[in-house]
């Protein structure tokens, strides 16, 4: 099977073609890239070190004695190439060509040119060039020495420290590099790290030198080659933050925006060529996350086939499962690029990282990560932060959240189904989901109208959200997860688990129905409590579908069709609450659709059934039936019998109701009390409009129910107007414009229309 004399190069090439590998496939699972395998199979590049051979012999899955005899053949190596003083050749550093076609990050580069000019000599300029992997640093650095070079006529140098290499570059072997470059002789050169960083420093004082350290591990073998003094300009490159480096400069290159992505294909392709498919060059910008990388192999990719069409690649591109396979272009691959990163990392922290693409998008937090990976808590917390540093991951600027670059996200996915397999994956999302439940549902207690006390079941009761305000920030921050987790519970057959949070969710639904998401909750709570044969829990959900459809979706024709459904369900298994609650959602469909006349008669027919019904759930579900009848009648021009109707309401809240809490009731009061505004402003009675409706507003911000609140600030500012007091209505209306707008809802247009009509009048 093997050489009997055991050359390295030969031997590993043997035994990849045994295990069926090409180059590409052997690289990529080793970590390596295609370029420095391909070195090795040549002997070109001698003596890898112990970890390279291992993780080769791990991706050929190799027996011990093959494993053994592949690291045997790499120590004489090793052995030969040690004693040599530096990393390559010596010689001088030249500059690598500058890219053809350098597109975009203007401002970095201005602000390079700047610090170029004002360096003072007791503190030489230094530029640490940071961000994730396939941003174009290396591109970035060498295309400003360009432009900078002629500053600097005493040198401009070039040194890969090879951060990616088993062992990067040493700090004595970069200066030994450096000073023969500068022109320091072999019998001149200094042996020990202190001697060559004296010299080198006392020599870059006098000189007007250009370095670009490319490439750099970490601050420590930066630091002894920073010149201390005198005139010259370091650029460094770097994956990770180098954050322990002080009194530098930093360049953290962001994404190209979309025009500067496609403005690159242009001079790649030809402006002509992505002038005649503008939005294919469009969709490629943003199927390559405008990765200067990923859009750079596009280009040439492209640049290679000059009769394929741009949209053809975008369709192709679409596909999430092969982008990662169409993103290269000779021996650069986008892939290769996040595996070198990736293969740095420890073996808790490459877990870390391809969980976290488990979670649901956009973002994730260190719970949720903490949870998918398996790991304690503080070690994510510190483990994310790292991640950051390596820009594997990117930081919220405000929250302790993370998320990826599109691409990254692909590739961590992929390394969840060659590490993991489909059992480890599925315990990571079951693990997760029923955590992230547990904390949903009892986080959502907080805010149900039936519920008294602090909330049971969270599953760390040492970190739980105390009191409404975090519990709703812990909700609005882990939107994305607990909803995922429902669906995954759903999907999994978990109906009691998934019942039990929809139902603890719906007082707090009232809070954020602006939410779309609530109607895909509620659809999984009516299904999970139809497979468990329970009909008044598919009622109740239903009903609550309902609201979601009239409310979140704006979907009145599927509200009125889930209404039906609830109301024949209630009616089959004799729940009266539920039949008063399927007409009274059934009626604001029908409403909201411009059959008014239906809608009223269900109105009073939902009344009818509350009334009737003694229990305390039925007097809350008879105010709301009640509110929504006034608000018809006044809408259709009987202000006066919906005035008498609101007082009704206004005084069922003031009787109070036997087991319901203040907030409930005050929710209640804040409601009827804007509806009264409405009737006594349809009515011409101001004043008293005024009265009811800054009250109602009060009540709204007071319990932070903003989507609420706009609607009232819409109807302040008109009764303003009518008051007479521009300034007065001008604000309530700028307000309403504001409050609506951000949270979609649908009168936005109304008050922005109400706003400008005020303007118009010059008053």
């Amino acid at each position: 099977m093997s050489p009997a004399h055991d050359d390295f190069g030969q031997l590993l090439r043997t035994l990849r073609s045994a295990a069926g590998r090409s180059q590409e496939e052997l690289a990529l699972a080793a970590g390596l890239s295609v370029r420095a395998l391909a070195n090795l199979e040549r002997g070109r590049t001698r003596g890898p070190q112990r970890r390279t051979v291992e993780a080769l012999a791990r991706a050929l899955g190799l027996d011990a004695d093959d494993a053994h005899r592949l690291e045997a053949s790499a120590a004489p190596g090793r052995q030969r190439a040690r004693p040599t003083a530096g990393p390559g050749p010596s010689g001088h550093l030249p500059l690598p060509r500058d890219v053809h076609g350098f597109t975009a990050r203007g401002d970095a580069l201005r602000d390079l040119e700047n610090l170029a000019g004002s360096g003072a000599p007791a503190h030489p300029a230094v530029a640490v060039v940071t961000g994730a992997p396939g941003l174009g640093k290396t591109a970035f650095a060498v295309h400003a020495a360009h432009r900078l070079a002629p500053r600097f006529p005493d040198g401009h140098f070039h040194l890969d420290l090879r951060a990616m290499d088993d062992e990067p570059v040493r700090p004595g072997d970069a200066l030994a590099r450096l000073l023969r470059a500068i022109g320091v002789g072999e019998r001149s050169l200094p042996q020990g790290l202190a001697d060559r960083t004296g010299l080198f420093h006392s020599l870059a004082a006098t000189r007007r030198l250009l370095l670009v350290l490319d490439n750099a591990a970490d601050e420590n073998q930066i630091r002894p080659l920073l010149p201390s003094a005198g005139p010259s300009l370091t650029l460094v490159t770097s994956r990770g933050g180098l954050a322990g480096l002080e009194g530098v400069h930093r360049v953290e290159l962001p994404l190209f925006r979309r025009e500067e992505a496609v403005e690159l294909l242009g001079r790649i392709l030809g402006p002509e060529r992505v002038a005649r498919e503008a939005q294919a060059a469009r969709d490629l910008a943003d199927l390559c996350g405008r990765l200067p990388l990923a859009l750079r192999i596009t280009g040439q990719r492209l640049a290679a086939r000059p009769r394929e069409d741009l949209g053809k690649l975008a369709a192709l591109l679409d596909r999430k499962e092969r982008r990662l396979d169409l993103l290269r272009a000779g021996d650069l691959q986008v892939r290769a690029a996040f595996a070198l990163s990736y293969q740095q990392l420890d073996p808790v922290a490459r877990r870390l990282l391809r969980r976290c693409a488990l979670a649901a998008e956009p973002d994730v937090g260190p719970e949720t990560a903490a949870l998918l990976a398996g790991v304690p808590l503080p070690e994510a917390e510190r483990r994310l932060e790292e991640l950051c540093d390596r820009g594997l991951l990117q930081s919220d600027p405000s929250a302790e959240r993370y998320r990826f670059h599109d691409l990254l996200r692909l590739f961590a996915a992929e390394q969840v189904a060659a590490e993991d397999g489909p059992a480890v994956r599925d315990a990571a999302l079951d693990r997760a989901a029923r955590w992230m439940l547990a904390r949903a549902t009892a986080a959502a207690l907080h805010f149900d109208a039936e519920h008294h006390g602090a909330p049971a079941g969270d599953p760390d009761p040492v970190t739980a959200p105390a009191g409404r305000d975090r519990a709703r920030a812990w909700l609005e921050a882990e939107r994305h997860q607990w909803l995922a987790a429902l669906r995954h519970a759903h999907a999994a057959g978990w109906y009691r688990q998934v019942i039990d949070t929809a139902e603890a969710m719906h007082w707090f639904s009232d809070l954020t129905q602006h939410w779309h998401p609530w109607v895909d909750v509620f659809r999984c709570a009516a299904e999970a409590a139809r497979a468990l044969g329970s009909p008044h829990e598919e009622a109740t959900h239903l009903n609550y579908l309902t609201w979601a459809h009239n409310l979140c979706a704006y979907d009145h024709h599927a509200a009125l069709e889930t209404a039906r459904s609830a109301l024949s369900v209630a009616r089959a298994c004799g729940d009266p609450l539920q039949t008063g609650w399927a007409l009274a959602y059934g009626a604001g469909a029908l409403k909201r659709l411009g059959r008014v006349d239906e809608a009223v008669q269900w109105l009073r027919d939902a009344a009818d059934c509350h009334r009737r019904n003694s229990s305390p759930p039925s007097r809350l579900a008879e105010l709301t039936t009640l509110n929504s009848l006034g608000m018809i009648l006044c809408e259709r021009g009987h202000p006066d019998q919906a005035l008498t109707i609101h007082r009704r309401s206004l005084e069922i809240c003031r009787k109070r109701i036997p087991g319901q809490s203040s907030h409930v009731l005050a929710v209640y009061q804040a409601v009827t009390l804007h509806h009264l505004g409405r009737d006594y402003a349809a009515l011409g009675r101001f004043p008293e409009a005024e009265t009811d409706l800054r009250q109602a507003l009060t009540a709204f911000e007071g319990l932070d129910m903003p989507a609420w609140s706009g609607p009232v600030q819409l109807e302040l500012g008109r009764v303003l107007r009518h008051l007479g007091r521009p300034a007065e209505a001008r604000a309530a209306l700028a307000a309403a414009v504001r409050t609506l707008s951000e949270h979609h809802h649908p009168r936005a247009a109304e008050a922005t229309a109400e706003l400008r009509g005020l303007a118009g009048t010059g008053r």
